[in-house]
């Protein structure tokens, strides 16, 4: 009876063990919730965004075109400036000199060739009386001539003079904003754009934005502009827009204009230029920005989003959702990212569910709980 007694009393722990296991395991196969939505269909635009900087519609290097010193500025950097205003003065005295050296040999120069002129007309009368001979005429005629070409040299040094003292003053080539100024008064400029340019002045009416595109996105790009004859002609009149730098849509809509003539064999991207009405002002040369246009699009394209696409290597693939609430994966090609959604250009048609798991684990022998997660698909979206 004793040893009865025992068993018994050590049996129990194990009884209570096992049901406490069996509890354990009714509790692992509670069915999780799962969030799924169902693969949308609809026609997407392509959107794609470039870096690119700003240039005014027109960036004036100012420059010296004679040596000397600035003497004084008259402009207030930073602000408008109107055609023809006056700059920079350099120190003129130098050329003033070269000026009155010029007059000086131009009227000498004038005087020798009245002299030689009064001798021709004395000597034109007598060689045809034969009182002097054809060769004083020609000696005479020559004296004559050489004096004129004398004056037209002279003439010519003394305008040259002239036009330099000219550039001692320089004024504004256009109309627009004036930048800092690289030199200040006192300082010893030089002609010919010899270092840094004195000022720059830019017009910001129109702004153009530059931004390079690579080689193969060019080429894509301009194969699906000439598979369509009238894409070809309005490829100046896409739409784009301008994103500053932090963050906000700039107002006014802008046009491709130009794109340079070659691909630059460094970088293997092609320069393209975008024009943009500035009509507040708010653009200014050298901004960093981006732009964005309409490159593609996707007819009837199948859309999940990006959580529900599981990538390992090269091979992507979803979760999709079978009659027995099970997730089954399934291999699928993926196309352009459009926003927070993806394009699966096969292996999944429209209306199938498909899991949006991120990086959760999930066992395809366990049933689940689906749970339909709201999800717009038809917003617009950029790559």
């Amino acid at each position: 009876m004793y040893l009865k007694e025992r068993l018994i009393v050590l049996l129990v722990p194990f009884t209570i063990l096992a049901a406490c296991k069996q509890k354990n395991e009714t509790k692992a196969e509670v069915v999780p919730d799962v969030n799924v939505v169902a693969a949308g269909q609809r026609t997407v635009p392509v959107y794609t965004e470039y870096v690119g900087q700003t240039y005014g519609q027109s960036d004036v290097d100012i420059h010296a075109r004679v040596d000397g010193w600035v003497l004084s500025m008259h402009f207030k950097e930073g602000d408008q400036v109107r055609k023809g205003q006056l700059l920079y003065v350099i120190d003129d005295l130098p050329i003033r000199e070269r000026v009155d050296a010029a007059r000086a040999k131009l009227a000498q120069a004038k005087t020798m060739m009245a002299r030689a002129k009064s001798d021709l007309d004395r000597v034109e009368p007598l060689a045809k009386m034969n009182a002097l001979s054809q060769r004083d005429l020609d000696a005479a005629r020559a004296e004559y001539d050489a004096t004129k070409s004398e004056v037209e040299q002279a003439s010519a040094q003394l305008n040259t003079a002239n036009i330099e003292l000219g550039y001692t003053r320089i004024t504004a080539p256009i109309q627009g904003i004036i930048g800092i100024s690289n030199v200040l008064v006192g300082d010893y400029v030089n002609r010919g754009g010899i270092g840094k340019p004195l000022n720059t002045i830019s017009t910001v009416g129109t702004v153009r934005v530059r931004f390079p595109i690579s080689e193969s996105e060019y080429l894509r790009f301009a194969r699906r502009m000439r598979s369509d004859q009238d894409q070809v002609k309005t490829i100046q009149h896409i739409p784009v827009e301008l994103i500053l730098g932090d963050g906000t849509v700039f107002p006014e809509t802008g046009k491709i204009d130009l794109a340079n003539r070659q691909v630059d064999p460094a970088t293997g991207s092609l320069i393209v230029q975008a024009l943009f009405e500035n009509k507040t002002g708010l653009l200014r040369p050298g901004q960093y920005v981006k732009v964005r246009f309409k490159t593609d699009e996707f007819k009837d394209a199948v859309l999940v989003p990006q959580q529900a696409v599981n990538q390992m290597q090269s091979i992507y693939q979803v979760f999709v959702l079978t009659d027995s609430l099970k997730l089954a994966p399934r291999v699928v090609q993926t196309g352009a990212r459009t926003g927070s959604n993806w394009i699966i250009t096969s292996g999944l048609k429209p209306g199938e569910k498909v899991a949006v798991v991120g990086n959760a684990a999930i066992n395809p022998r366990n049933a689940i709980k689906p749970v339909n997660m709201n999800w717009n698909y038809d917003s617009t979206s950029y790559r």
